[in-house]
């Protein structure tokens, strides 16, 4: 849940998700769907579908009982260098190094390093140099250090310097300048255009296939008429794009198309929908809800 997640955002989630599935077995029997409906509002749903993964995994062979070695939990869906090291040193005090977003920039500063920290040449100046800092013994807590001063003292944009406890240790010049990294792609904008459709206290709602594979959004509109009135429009931001979401009254009746299913009203909040449809489809609902055909407006509907 940490990666590319702040710890102040993930607390609740990490909460609620251990009282969902407080052990392996509980997480590897669980379904997809059960899966993504917990992850809900974490994004980068790959990470939940990578757990699942590895919690089945490590059921099925290995007897349910994490591999103690680093080479062996890189074998398990989502898990590489970083995850690997994290899980051996933190559970079983295994002297590897430890290089993720707060070591990285404080390893830069120590190192004064002018390469970009992204690339391959940068990277292995940072586990070059992690390595070479490890204890034999208690490199748990060294690593644990390390993130919490480069988090705490390190900090982004302007580090506190006068507070840190290894400064005369420190080689950069100019510390606010590191460390230094490949120019971010531009951001793409994209409109993305779809449609509610309510009927007899149901809403018709169609399964992703891409980037929510396995969630739940209101049907895609591929060809909206210039004359469909819209009825909801946001923003949001995802990886490299900024994206409008456009819902837009729905079009004559047909068949449903693939994918698609009309769920009952009190059913949605037990359904896993990525973020923003899910506020698209409450806002909807709180402003209309249906009765045979008639829309009574401002109605109360269940908060999920």
């Amino acid at each position: 849940m940490l990666q590319q997640t702040q710890v102040a955002a993930v607390i609740p989630y990490f909460d609620r998700w251990l009282r969902r599935f407080p052990d392996l077995e509980s997480l590897a029997r669980a379904s997809e769907s059960d899966i993504l409906h917990a992850w809900q509002g974490l994004g980068y749903y790959s990470r939940a579908r990578n757990l699942h993964g590895t919690a089945r995994i490590i059921l099925e062979r290995h007897s349910g009982v994490v591999p103690r070695r680093r080479h062996a939990l890189e074998m398990l869906p989502g898990i590489g260098r970083y995850t690997a090291n994290a899980v051996v040193t933190f559970a079983f005090d295994a002297s590897v190094p430890i290089v993720e977003a707060n070591t990285a920039r404080l390893f830069a500063r120590l190192l004064n390093l002018r390469t970009s920290i992204d690339s391959n040449v940068g990277r292995k100046h940072l586990w070059e140099f992690a390595s070479s800092l490890l204890p034999q013994r208690g490199a748990g807590r060294h690593n644990s250090a390390l993130m919490d001063l480069g988090a705490l003292v390190c900090i982004a944009g302007q580090p506190r310097c006068s507070i840190c406890p290894i400064r005369i240790y420190c080689q950069a010049e100019a510390p606010a300048t590191l460390p230094r990294k490949a120019a971010r792609a531009p951001v793409k904008l994209l409109t993305e255009d779809h449609y509610f459709a309510p009927k007899a206290n149901t809403v018709l709602l169609e399964q992703a296939r891409d980037r929510w594979r396995g969630m739940w959004i209101l049907p895609r509109l591929l060809t909206p008429p210039p004359a469909r009135r819209l009825l909801y429009s946001c923003e949001f931001p995802f990886t490299h794009h900024r994206i409008t979401l456009r819902v837009c009254e729905a079009p004559a009746a047909s068949a449903l198309g693939p994918g698609q299913r009309a769920f009952p009203l009190h059913e949605l909040g037990t359904i896993p929908m990525p973020s923003p449809h899910r506020r698209a489809l409450n806002a909807l609902i709180r402003k209309t809800i249906v009765r045979g055909r008639a829309l009574i407006p401002e109605v109360e509907v269940p908060k999920y």
